[in-house]
Protein backbone atom coordinates (compact mmCIF):
# COMPACT_ATOMS: atom_id res chain seq x y z
CA UNK A 1 0.00 0.00 0.00
CA UNK A 2 1.57 3.70 -0.66
CA UNK A 3 1.25 5.25 2.00
CA UNK A 4 0.77 9.28 2.50
CA UNK A 5 3.37 9.76 5.42
CA UNK A 6 2.58 13.17 7.87
CA UNK A 7 5.76 12.84 9.72
CA UNK A 8 6.03 15.26 12.91
CA UNK A 9 9.49 16.06 14.46
CA UNK A 10 11.18 18.83 16.20
CA UNK A 11 15.03 18.69 15.00
CA UNK A 12 15.94 18.18 11.30
CA UNK A 13 19.05 19.20 9.45
CA UNK A 14 18.25 23.14 8.82
CA UNK A 15 20.95 23.52 6.12
CA UNK A 16 23.19 21.06 3.94
CA UNK A 17 25.69 19.39 6.39
CA UNK A 18 23.73 20.53 10.02
CA UNK A 19 24.48 17.93 12.72
CA UNK A 20 21.36 18.97 14.26
CA UNK A 21 18.52 16.01 14.26
CA UNK A 22 21.25 14.48 11.05
CA UNK A 23 19.60 11.33 11.21
CA UNK A 24 15.83 12.11 10.51
CA UNK A 25 16.83 12.96 6.96
CA UNK A 26 17.78 9.55 6.34
CA UNK A 27 14.66 8.19 7.85
CA UNK A 28 12.75 10.41 5.64
CA UNK A 29 13.99 10.09 2.46
CA UNK A 30 13.88 6.41 3.14
CA UNK A 31 10.68 6.33 3.57
CA UNK A 32 9.92 8.61 0.58
CA UNK A 33 12.73 6.38 -1.67
CA UNK A 34 10.19 3.34 -1.43
CA UNK A 35 7.35 5.03 -3.01
CA UNK A 36 5.93 6.82 -0.25
CA UNK A 37 4.58 10.18 -0.02
CA UNK A 38 6.11 12.23 2.88
CA UNK A 39 5.30 15.63 4.39
CA UNK A 40 7.57 16.33 7.07
CA UNK A 41 6.11 18.92 9.90
CA UNK A 42 7.98 20.57 12.16
CA UNK A 43 9.01 24.12 13.98
CA UNK A 44 10.42 26.77 12.31
CA UNK A 45 14.11 28.04 12.49
CA UNK A 46 15.75 31.31 11.47
CA UNK A 47 18.71 28.47 10.24
CA UNK A 48 16.60 27.00 7.98
CA UNK A 49 18.13 26.85 4.14
CA UNK A 50 15.79 24.00 2.95
CA UNK A 51 13.88 24.21 -0.58
CA UNK A 52 9.64 22.97 -0.37
CA UNK A 53 10.72 19.91 -1.30
CA UNK A 54 14.10 17.29 -1.34
CA UNK A 55 13.99 13.98 -2.60
CA UNK A 56 10.41 13.43 -2.41
CA UNK A 57 10.58 15.13 1.22
CA UNK A 58 8.06 17.77 1.52
CA UNK A 59 8.48 20.41 4.11
CA UNK A 60 5.87 22.23 6.35
CA UNK A 61 7.12 24.33 8.81
CA UNK A 62 4.98 26.42 11.94
CA UNK A 63 5.59 29.15 14.11
CA UNK A 64 4.67 29.26 17.43
CA UNK A 65 5.50 31.76 20.07
CA UNK A 66 2.56 34.20 20.58
CA UNK A 67 4.73 37.80 20.06
CA UNK A 68 7.53 37.40 17.61
CA UNK A 69 9.51 34.25 16.99
CA UNK A 70 11.60 31.38 19.23
CA UNK A 71 14.13 29.28 18.69
CA UNK A 72 12.99 27.58 22.22
CA UNK A 73 11.33 24.86 20.85
CA UNK A 74 13.06 21.70 19.38
CA UNK A 75 16.39 21.74 17.33
CA UNK A 76 18.15 20.33 20.43
CA UNK A 77 17.25 23.86 22.54
CA UNK A 78 15.10 22.09 25.28
CA UNK A 79 17.71 20.32 27.47
CA UNK A 80 20.27 22.22 28.70
CA UNK A 81 23.35 20.19 28.11
CA UNK A 82 20.78 17.20 28.00
CA UNK A 83 20.08 17.05 31.20
CA UNK A 84 17.15 19.76 32.81
CA UNK A 85 14.36 21.08 30.77
CA UNK A 86 14.99 24.68 29.72
CA UNK A 87 12.55 27.17 31.64
CA UNK A 88 12.11 28.88 27.97
CA UNK A 89 11.26 25.82 26.82
CA UNK A 90 8.72 25.45 29.46
CA UNK A 91 6.90 28.56 28.94
CA UNK A 92 6.96 28.06 25.27
CA UNK A 93 5.58 24.49 25.38
CA UNK A 94 1.85 24.64 25.01
CA UNK A 95 2.15 27.40 22.62
CA UNK A 96 4.08 25.14 20.28
CA UNK A 97 2.03 22.20 20.83
CA UNK A 98 -0.75 23.83 19.82
CA UNK A 99 0.82 25.39 16.90
CA UNK A 100 2.07 22.20 15.82
CA UNK A 101 -0.88 19.83 16.49
CA UNK A 102 -3.10 22.58 14.13
CA UNK A 103 -0.41 22.46 11.44
CA UNK A 104 -0.13 18.68 11.18
CA UNK A 105 -4.00 18.25 11.13
CA UNK A 106 -4.56 20.41 8.05
CA UNK A 107 -1.51 18.80 6.55
CA UNK A 108 -3.02 15.52 7.30
CA UNK A 109 -6.43 17.01 5.91
CA UNK A 110 -5.21 18.52 3.05
CA UNK A 111 -3.04 15.92 1.86
CA UNK A 112 -5.39 12.97 2.69
CA UNK A 113 -2.71 11.43 4.84
CA UNK A 114 -3.62 7.42 5.63
CA UNK A 115 -0.60 7.58 9.00
CA UNK A 116 1.39 10.10 11.16
CA UNK A 117 4.49 9.36 12.44
CA UNK A 118 5.99 10.97 15.69
CA UNK A 119 9.47 11.34 16.22
CA UNK A 120 10.25 11.45 20.22
CA UNK A 121 7.08 10.85 21.78
CA UNK A 122 7.60 14.19 24.15
CA UNK A 123 6.30 16.29 22.43
CA UNK A 124 5.56 14.37 19.26
CA UNK A 125 3.94 11.78 20.10
CA UNK A 126 1.20 14.13 21.71
CA UNK A 127 0.79 16.33 18.80
CA UNK A 128 0.76 13.81 16.60
CA UNK A 129 -1.98 11.73 18.78
CA UNK A 130 -4.12 15.13 18.95
CA UNK A 131 -3.36 15.90 15.30
CA UNK A 132 -4.33 12.41 13.58
CA UNK A 133 -7.89 12.11 13.97
CA UNK A 134 -9.24 8.69 12.77
CA UNK A 135 -5.66 8.03 10.96
CA UNK A 136 -2.99 5.55 12.72
CA UNK A 137 -0.26 6.81 14.44
CA UNK A 138 3.20 5.50 14.90
CA UNK A 139 5.86 7.04 16.92
CA UNK A 140 9.65 6.63 17.09
CA UNK A 141 11.57 6.97 20.70
CA UNK A 142 15.69 8.37 20.19
CA UNK A 143 16.49 8.98 23.79
CA UNK A 144 16.15 12.33 25.37
CA UNK A 145 11.73 11.39 25.14
CA UNK A 146 12.13 8.56 27.50
CA UNK A 147 14.59 10.62 29.71
CA UNK A 148 11.98 13.65 30.07
CA UNK A 149 9.02 11.18 30.90
CA UNK A 150 11.16 9.50 33.24
CA UNK A 151 11.45 12.49 34.97
CA UNK A 152 9.08 14.40 34.75
CA UNK A 153 5.38 13.44 35.97
CA UNK A 154 3.32 15.97 33.66
CA UNK A 155 5.62 14.33 30.82
CA UNK A 156 5.61 10.97 31.80
CA UNK A 157 1.54 11.60 31.35
CA UNK A 158 2.10 12.51 28.19
CA UNK A 159 3.88 9.98 27.08
CA UNK A 160 1.24 7.42 28.50
CA UNK A 161 -1.53 9.18 26.37
CA UNK A 162 0.04 8.71 23.18
CA UNK A 163 1.15 5.07 23.67
CA UNK A 164 -2.02 4.09 24.50
CA UNK A 165 -3.32 5.51 21.40
CA UNK A 166 -0.34 4.76 18.98
CA UNK A 167 -0.93 1.74 16.65
CA UNK A 168 2.53 1.12 17.09
CA UNK A 169 5.77 2.14 18.71
CA UNK A 170 9.41 2.09 17.62
CA UNK A 171 12.61 1.86 19.85
CA UNK A 172 16.13 2.63 18.34
CA UNK A 173 17.68 0.27 21.02
CA UNK A 174 16.20 -2.60 23.00
CA UNK A 175 17.38 -0.45 26.16
CA UNK A 176 15.85 2.21 25.04
CA UNK A 177 12.35 -0.27 24.16
CA UNK A 178 12.82 -1.42 28.03
CA UNK A 179 12.66 2.00 29.12
CA UNK A 180 9.51 2.51 27.66
CA UNK A 181 7.94 -0.44 28.30
CA UNK A 182 9.02 0.76 32.12
CA UNK A 183 7.27 4.21 31.44
CA UNK A 184 3.70 2.81 29.74
CA UNK A 185 4.23 1.46 26.40
CA UNK A 186 2.03 -1.39 25.29
CA UNK A 187 4.46 -4.43 24.89
CA UNK A 188 2.51 -5.98 21.66
CA UNK A 189 2.42 -2.87 20.25
CA UNK A 190 6.49 -2.13 20.35
CA UNK A 191 9.50 -3.43 18.54
CA UNK A 192 13.25 -2.26 18.22
CA UNK A 193 13.93 -0.66 14.91
CA UNK A 194 17.76 0.51 14.86
CA UNK A 195 19.19 3.48 12.67
CA UNK A 196 21.42 2.79 9.47
CA UNK A 197 24.49 4.48 8.32
CA UNK A 198 25.19 5.42 4.69
CA UNK A 199 27.90 3.00 3.77
CA UNK A 200 29.05 5.28 0.66
CA UNK A 201 29.75 8.24 2.65
CA UNK A 202 31.46 6.48 5.84
CA UNK A 203 33.72 4.37 4.08
CA UNK A 204 37.36 3.93 4.24
CA UNK A 205 39.43 6.48 2.54
CA UNK A 206 43.19 6.59 2.34
CA UNK A 207 43.10 10.46 0.27
CA UNK A 208 40.73 11.86 3.33
CA UNK A 209 43.08 10.20 5.44
CA UNK A 210 46.16 12.05 4.12
CA UNK A 211 44.54 15.45 3.50
CA UNK A 212 42.69 15.65 7.07
CA UNK A 213 46.57 14.77 8.84
CA UNK A 214 47.83 17.62 6.96
CA UNK A 215 45.06 19.65 7.64
CA UNK A 216 45.46 19.16 11.40
CA UNK A 217 49.21 19.25 11.59
CA UNK A 218 49.40 15.36 12.61
CA UNK A 219 51.24 13.65 10.19
CA UNK A 220 51.01 9.67 11.35
CA UNK A 221 50.89 11.26 14.62
CA UNK A 222 48.76 8.86 16.98
CA UNK A 223 45.16 10.14 16.21
CA UNK A 224 41.71 9.67 18.49
CA UNK A 225 38.57 11.28 17.40
CA UNK A 226 35.19 11.39 18.51
CA UNK A 227 31.88 13.74 17.47
CA UNK A 228 28.46 14.47 19.17
CA UNK A 229 26.79 17.56 21.17
CA UNK A 230 28.67 18.76 23.98
CA UNK A 231 26.82 17.30 26.87
CA UNK A 232 26.51 15.05 29.37
CA UNK A 233 25.62 11.81 28.17
CA UNK A 234 28.13 11.75 25.17
CA UNK A 235 31.10 11.11 27.87
CA UNK A 236 33.70 13.61 26.23
CA UNK A 237 35.04 14.95 30.13
CA UNK A 238 36.36 10.38 30.24
CA UNK A 239 37.73 10.98 26.94
CA UNK A 240 40.40 14.11 27.38
CA UNK A 241 41.11 12.60 30.74
CA UNK A 242 42.14 9.38 29.09
CA UNK A 243 44.65 12.02 27.64
CA UNK A 244 46.46 11.38 30.99
CA UNK A 245 47.17 7.54 31.21
CA UNK A 246 48.30 7.92 27.65
CA UNK A 247 50.97 10.23 28.43
CA UNK A 248 53.18 7.77 26.81
CA UNK A 249 52.19 7.37 23.75
CA UNK A 250 54.50 9.66 21.72
CA UNK A 251 52.81 12.32 19.84
CA UNK A 252 49.32 11.07 20.47
CA UNK A 253 46.45 13.87 19.45
CA UNK A 254 43.02 13.74 20.13
CA UNK A 255 40.19 15.29 18.85
CA UNK A 256 36.21 16.01 19.33
CA UNK A 257 34.27 17.55 16.72
CA UNK A 258 30.78 19.12 18.11
CA UNK A 259 29.67 22.14 19.81
CA UNK A 260 26.97 22.13 22.97
CA UNK A 261 26.82 23.84 26.25
CA UNK A 262 29.60 21.89 27.80
CA UNK A 263 32.11 23.90 25.52
CA UNK A 264 33.85 26.11 27.76
CA UNK A 265 34.46 23.60 30.68
CA UNK A 266 35.63 20.76 27.68
CA UNK A 267 37.65 23.31 26.40
CA UNK A 268 39.06 24.17 29.97
CA UNK A 269 39.84 20.62 30.52
CA UNK A 270 41.38 19.66 27.32
CA UNK A 271 43.80 22.31 27.93
CA UNK A 272 45.45 20.72 30.70
CA UNK A 273 46.96 18.81 28.73
CA UNK A 274 48.70 21.02 26.48
CA UNK A 275 47.77 20.72 22.74
CA UNK A 276 47.16 16.79 23.08
CA UNK A 277 43.67 17.44 23.21
CA UNK A 278 41.76 19.84 20.97
CA UNK A 279 38.19 20.75 20.28
CA UNK A 280 37.17 21.06 16.79
CA UNK A 281 33.55 22.61 17.00
CA UNK A 282 30.77 21.93 14.56
CA UNK A 283 31.67 20.13 11.19
CA UNK A 284 29.72 18.70 8.85
CA UNK A 285 28.60 15.35 8.10
CA UNK A 286 30.96 15.15 4.87
CA UNK A 287 34.02 16.38 7.56
CA UNK A 288 33.21 13.78 10.35
CA UNK A 289 33.16 11.16 7.68
CA UNK A 290 36.98 12.63 6.64
CA UNK A 291 37.76 12.64 10.05
CA UNK A 292 36.82 9.28 11.00
CA UNK A 293 38.74 7.99 8.08
CA UNK A 294 41.45 9.86 9.57
CA UNK A 295 41.90 8.55 12.79
CA UNK A 296 43.71 5.53 13.81
CA UNK A 297 40.72 4.71 16.77
CA UNK A 298 37.53 6.56 16.86
CA UNK A 299 35.95 6.78 20.38
CA UNK A 300 32.32 6.95 21.84
CA UNK A 301 32.52 7.48 25.46
CA UNK A 302 28.78 7.56 26.13
CA UNK A 303 27.71 7.53 29.53
CA UNK A 304 24.09 7.36 31.72
CA UNK A 305 25.07 10.97 32.69
CA UNK A 306 23.77 11.72 36.57
CA UNK A 307 20.10 13.07 35.88
CA UNK A 308 19.46 9.43 34.41
CA UNK A 309 19.85 10.46 30.03
CA UNK A 310 22.14 7.76 27.84
CA UNK A 311 21.96 7.76 24.34
CA UNK A 312 19.34 5.17 22.57
CA UNK A 313 21.73 4.84 20.14
CA UNK A 314 24.13 7.26 19.10
CA UNK A 315 24.35 7.21 15.05
CA UNK A 316 27.94 8.48 15.35
CA UNK A 317 28.64 4.67 16.75
CA UNK A 318 27.45 3.53 13.26
CA UNK A 319 29.57 5.99 10.92
CA UNK A 320 32.30 5.23 12.35
CA UNK A 321 32.25 1.09 12.49
CA UNK A 322 31.10 1.86 9.06
CA UNK A 323 34.30 3.80 7.95
CA UNK A 324 36.36 0.45 9.31
CA UNK A 325 38.62 2.66 11.68
CA UNK A 326 38.42 0.06 15.00
CA UNK A 327 36.24 1.77 17.85
CA UNK A 328 36.45 2.02 21.37
CA UNK A 329 32.96 2.29 23.01
CA UNK A 330 31.08 2.03 25.98
CA UNK A 331 28.96 -0.13 27.64
CA UNK A 332 25.73 1.81 27.86
CA UNK A 333 22.32 2.39 26.49
CA UNK A 334 22.09 0.58 22.65
CA UNK A 335 26.31 0.43 22.05
CA UNK A 336 26.87 -3.15 22.52
CA UNK A 337 24.26 -3.83 20.65
CA UNK A 338 25.90 -2.84 17.59
CA UNK A 339 29.53 -3.14 18.95
CA UNK A 340 30.70 -6.95 19.82
CA UNK A 341 33.67 -6.70 21.96
CA UNK A 342 36.37 -7.98 20.34
CA UNK A 343 34.91 -8.71 17.06
CA UNK A 344 33.63 -5.46 15.78
CA UNK A 345 35.29 -3.48 18.21
CA UNK A 346 35.88 -2.92 22.02
CA UNK A 347 33.80 -2.41 24.72
CA UNK A 348 35.20 -0.51 27.93
CA UNK A 349 33.13 0.56 31.30
CA UNK A 350 31.69 4.00 31.12
CA UNK A 351 32.89 6.70 33.04
CA UNK A 352 36.67 4.90 33.24
CA UNK A 353 39.10 7.11 31.58
CA UNK A 354 41.78 4.79 32.31
CA UNK A 355 39.57 1.81 30.36
CA UNK A 356 39.93 3.59 27.76
CA UNK A 357 43.11 4.55 27.37
CA UNK A 358 44.02 0.45 27.86
CA UNK A 359 41.81 -0.16 24.91
CA UNK A 360 43.18 2.54 22.87
CA UNK A 361 46.59 1.82 23.46
CA UNK A 362 45.88 -1.64 22.93
CA UNK A 363 44.49 -0.98 19.54
CA UNK A 364 47.24 1.51 18.30
CA UNK A 365 50.01 -1.29 19.34
CA UNK A 366 48.28 -3.97 17.62
CA UNK A 367 47.33 -2.78 13.97
CA UNK A 368 46.91 -5.92 12.18
CA UNK A 369 44.21 -6.41 15.06
CA UNK A 370 43.16 -3.07 14.86
CA UNK A 371 42.39 -3.45 11.01
CA UNK A 372 40.59 -7.26 12.00
CA UNK A 373 38.08 -5.18 14.01
CA UNK A 374 37.78 -2.54 11.52
CA UNK A 375 36.78 -4.47 8.49
CA UNK A 376 34.54 -7.00 10.28
CA UNK A 377 32.72 -3.64 11.58
CA UNK A 378 32.53 -2.97 8.23
CA UNK A 379 30.85 -5.76 7.42
CA UNK A 380 28.60 -6.06 10.00
CA UNK A 381 27.34 -2.60 9.87
CA UNK A 382 26.72 -2.41 5.90
CA UNK A 383 24.93 -6.19 6.47
CA UNK A 384 22.75 -5.06 9.36
CA UNK A 385 22.28 -1.20 9.45
CA UNK A 386 21.04 0.09 6.30
CA UNK A 387 18.60 3.18 6.17
CA UNK A 388 17.26 0.90 3.32
CA UNK A 389 16.57 -1.47 6.08
CA UNK A 390 15.22 0.83 8.60
CA UNK A 391 12.73 2.62 5.93
CA UNK A 392 10.96 -1.34 5.20
CA UNK A 393 10.72 -1.97 8.85
CA UNK A 394 8.84 1.66 9.63
CA UNK A 395 7.64 0.74 6.49
CA UNK A 396 5.82 -2.64 8.23
CA UNK A 397 5.43 -0.46 11.35
CA UNK A 398 2.23 1.81 9.31
CA UNK A 399 0.89 -1.43 8.59
CA UNK A 400 0.91 -2.88 11.69
CA UNK A 401 -0.38 0.44 13.29
CA UNK A 402 -3.59 -0.02 11.23
CA UNK A 403 -4.04 -3.12 12.85
CA UNK A 404 -5.39 -1.34 15.91
CA UNK A 405 -7.72 1.34 14.11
Amino acid sequence: MREVVVMVTTSYPRFPGDGIGSFIAPIAKGVAARGHEVHLVAPWHPAIRLPAEEDGVRFHFYRYAPFGDSTAFGYATGLTADTELRRAAWVIAPFAVTAGCWKARRIAARYHATVVHAHWVIPNGVIATLAAGPRPTVISLHGSDVFVAERNGLARRGARFAFDRAGWVTACSDDLRSRALAIGANPVRIDTVPYGVDTRQFAPDVTARAAVRQELGLGEAPFVFSAGRLVRKKGFEYLIDAAGPLADVTNLHIAIAGDGDLRNELNDRAAKFGGRVRLLGNRAQSEIARLCAAADVVAVPSVKDDAGNVDGLPNFALEALATATPVVATRTGGLPQVVTDGATGRLVAERDPRALANAIRDLLQHPDDARRLGAAARSHVAQKFSWAETAARLESAYARSRERT
